[in-house]
């Protein structure tokens, strides 16, 4: 589920980076330069998608880390859940 947040994020965060870009690149033009308005649309989207994409490794590898350290459930527990019905049905 948090791989599936991530990547979302990284498309959401490109595409509007190069809205962005698009929007002000157009509005400071003077002549309609389409062409460089998409170009720097698109460098924009492809700088706001690296960007975040660094963040959510970042936090994915963080969130396996903080993960990895929590103290196993102890035996008891695992015990009394399969007494409760946690194991296989009959």
């Amino acid at each position: 589920m948090a791989r599936v947040l991530a990547f979302s994020a990284i498309i959401v965060a490109g595409a509007c980076g190069g809205l962005i870009g698009f929007a002000v690149m157009d509005l400071t033009c003077d002549e309609g330069c389409t062409n460089l308005a998409g170009l720097v649309g698109l460098g924009t989207a492809v700088g706001a998608a690296v960007g975040t994409g660094i963040v959510a490794v970042l936090t994915l590898r963080a969130a396996a880390e903080w993960r990895a350290q929590q103290p196993p459930a102890p035996v008891d527990a695992v015990a009394r859940g399969r007494r409760r019905g946690g194991g296989r049905r009959r």
